[in-house]
């Protein structure tokens, strides 16, 4: 039998929180960091510092190996809100984001994208 999941207790307001507070509480591990992560990856396409942000946190060990469904991390969810965000500074971020990625996870990625190059990725996120 599965054991409960602990109370995470409220959910905090992520969308009056600043670039650097959603950060934070991706890096620590928060119970909402899903949460956080996804709204600064709302940001990117008008927030060059949250692209940055998200970029850089995409490089986490915890949100490598946190998974949404099936193959996709957290990480690889990072990389497709910049890829679809189509601004130069942030599809640059997650071209670098995505070569941080061990070659067995480019390749897995570059599956799921159906692409034969990151650079060719054009995920359109709703």
């Amino acid at each position: 039998m599965n054991s409960p999941l602990p109370n995470r207790g409220p959910a905090p307001p992520v969308e009056q929180m600043s670039n650097a507070e959603l950060a934070r509480m991706v890096e620590s591990e928060h119970p909402y960091r899903g949460m956080a992560l996804f709204e600064l990856s709302d940001r990117i396409p008008h927030d060059d510092d949250a692209a940055t942000k998200v970029a850089m946190l995409s490089r986490l060990t915890s949100l490598r190996t946190a998974r949404l469904f099936d193959r996709v991390s957290l990480a690889w969810s990072a990389i497709i809100a910049l890829l679809a965000a189509e601004t130069v500074h942030a599809r640059m971020s997650a071209y670098e984001a995505f070569y941080a990625l061990e070659p067995p996870e480019q390749k897995d990625m570059l599956d799921y994208l159906e692409v034969t190059a990151i650079e060719r990725a054009h995920p359109r996120v709703a």
